[in-house]
C-alpha cells in the first residue's frame, strides 16, 4: 500500500480539502451530537420514565458508548474489505432509525436499547471516518488535518446542549431523539451525494475473523500503537466521566439551571480554541511535544482542583477556570495521540482504528461510567479521577518514548519499532 504523508488525493478523491475535513467532521459530529443534545434532557426523561436515582440516569450515556465499543471491531475490517463508502452509510442509517425509534419508546430500558443500537451505527462513523483521513494523509499532516476536523467537530457541543434545551421546551425530551435522526439524515444524504471512495481497489483486505486478530495483535505488539492507544483510554475516561456527571455538576452543586448549556458551550469552546491551536503548531512543534507538555498541564491543573475541593466547594468562578484549562489542554491531547498511535499503521488504517476505537471507548466508557457513578453531590470523585486518570496516561507515554518526553520524534519508519 502506498503511504500517503501529504497533501497528495486518494484514487478518485474529488473534494476540495476544506469539503474533505467538513464532511469527517459532520460524520464524526453525530456522536457528539448523541451525546451533548441529551445532557439537557436527562432529568425530564428520568421523571417521565420513572428513574429515581439521579446516577441511573447516565446509563442513557452509557448505553450508547457501549453499543459504539462492541460495534467498533467489525467496522475497520469491513471498510477494508468493502472500502469506506457502504459500511459507513450502513451504520448511519442504523443511527437515524434508532434515534427516530428511541422517541416512541415508553419505558427506560425501551431508550436505553435504542441507545444501545444507536451506539452500534455511530461506530461506523468513528472508525470509517479516521480511516479516511489516514488513507489520503500521513504524520504530521494527518495530525493537522485531525485537529482541523476535531475543531469543527466541537462546534456540536457549544451548540448542542442549547439545541437540547430548545427541543425540551417545545416538545420534551422526545423532541432531542428526533432532532439527532434529522441531523442523520441530512449527513446521511451529504455523504451519499459527495462522500468519494477513499480506499484503492488494490489496497483492500480479505474481511475474516484472523483478519481481526491479526488487527489486535498489530496493534497490542507496537510500543507507540499500544501504549498510545491506552494513555488515549485513560485521558478519554476523564472527559467521559465530566459527560456522565456534567449536568449534575453545572445543575445540582452550582445550580445553573437553564444556563448549564452556556457554561457547557464555553468550555467546548476552549477545546474547539486548543484544536485549531493545535492544527496550526503541530507540523512546525511536533506531536510528541505538543501533546506531552498538555497532559503535563492537565495533571496540574486537575491537582490544583483536587485539593481546592477536598477542602471544600470550589467556588464556581475558579471552578470554570480550572475545568476550562483542563479541556484546553485535551484538545492538544486527544488528536495527536490518536495520530501518533494509528502513524506505523497505515497498511491496515480500518482495521488499526476499529481495534484502537474499540479500546478506547470499552476502556474509556467504562472508567467514565465507574467515576461517574461515585458523583457524591461535590467535584472531589471528578477531580480525583482526573489527576489519577493524568498520572496513569504521563507513565504510559513515558513508557512509550523510553523517558525521552517532550522531545521530537526523529524521522522513522516507527511501524518497524516495537
Amino acid at each position: 500500500m502506498q503511504q500517503r504523508t501529504g497533501e497528495e488525493k486518494a484514487p478518485g478523491l474529488g473534494l476540495s480539502k476544506i469539503e474533505f475535513i467538513a464532511l469527517a467532521a459532520a460524520l464524526m459530529s453525530l456522536n457528539a451530537l448523541a451525546i451533548d443534545i441529551m445532557l439537557p434532557g436527562l432529568q425530564q426523561m428520568g421523571a417521565s420514565l420513572g428513574v429515581e436515582n439521579e446516577n441511573h440516569r447516565q446509563y442513557v450515556i452509557s448505553a450508547y458508548f457501549a453499543g459504539m465499543a462492541l460495534a467498533l471491531l467489525p467496522y475497520g475490517p469491513l471498510s477494508d474489505r468493502y472500502g469506506r463508502r457502504n459500511p459507513l452509510m450502513a451504520g448511519m442509517l442504523i443511527y437515524v432509525v434508532a434515534a427516530i425509534a428511541a422517541a416512541f419508546m415508553t419505558s427506560f430500558e425501551g431508550v436505553l436499547a435504542m441507545r444501545f443500537l444507536q451506539g452500534i451505527g455511530a461506530a461506523s462513523t468513528r472508525v470509517i471516518a479516521v480511516s479516511m483521513v489516514r488513507d489520503r494523509f500521513g504524520g504530521r499532516q494527518m495530525a493537522e488535518t485531525m485537529s482541523l476536523i476535531f475543531m469543527v467537530f466541537m462546534v456540536i457541543p457549544v451548540i448542542a446542549p442549547s439545541v437540547g434545551q430548545i427541543m425540551l421546551l417545545i416538545g420534551g425530551w422526545q423532541f432531542i431523539f428526533f432532532s439527532m435522526g434529522i441531523a442523520g439524515a441530512a449527513i446521511v444524504l451529504w455523504g451519499f451525494l459527495r462522500m468519494p471512495e477513499t480506499l484503492a481497489p488494490e489496497d483492500r483486505r480479505p474481511f475474516t475473523i484472523a483478519s481481526i486478530s491479526s488487527a489486535f495483535a498489530i496493534v497490542l505488539t507496537n510500543r507507540f500503537s499500544l501504549l498510545y492507544t491506552l494513555a488515549s483510554t485513560f485521558v478519554f475516561g476523564a472527559l467521559f466521566a465530566f459527560i456522565n456527571s456534567a449536568q449534575q455538576v453545572y445543575v445540582g452543586i452550582y445550580g445553573l439551571g437553564n444556563t448549564f448549556p452556556l457554561v457547557f458551550a464555553v468550555i467546548a469552546g476552549f477545546m474547539a480554541l486548543s484544536s485549531y491551536l493545535n492544527s496550526r503548531f503541530v507540523v512546525r512543534v511536533g506531536m510528541r511535544r505538543l501533546s506531552h507538555g498538555a497532559l503535563t498541564g492537565f495533571m496540574l491543573v486537575s491537582l490544583i482542583w483536587l485539593v481546592w475541593s477536598m477542602n471544600g466547594t470550589v467556588p464556581f468562578v475558579p471552578f470554570l477556570i480550572l475545568f476550562a484549562l483542563a479541556m484546553f489542554q485535551f484538545g492538544w491531547i486527544g488528536s495527536n495521540f490518536n495520530s501518533i498511535a494509528m502513524e506505523p499503521l497505515g497498511h491496515i488504517a480500518g482495521s488499526a482504528s476499529s481495534v484502537q476505537g474499540f479500546i478506547q471507548t470499552l476502556g474509556g466508557g467504562f472508567i467514565g461510567a465507574v467515576i461517574g457513578q461515585a458523583f457524591d453531590g461535590t467535584t472531589t470523585p471528578l477531580a480525583a479521577g482526573f489527576f489519577g486518570l493524568a498520572v496513569i496516561a504521563l507513565v504510559l507515554v513515558a513508557i512509550a518514548e523510553k523517558g525521552k518526553l517532550y522531545a521530537a520524534a526523529p524521522q522513522r519508519q516507527e511501524g518497524l519499532r516495537h
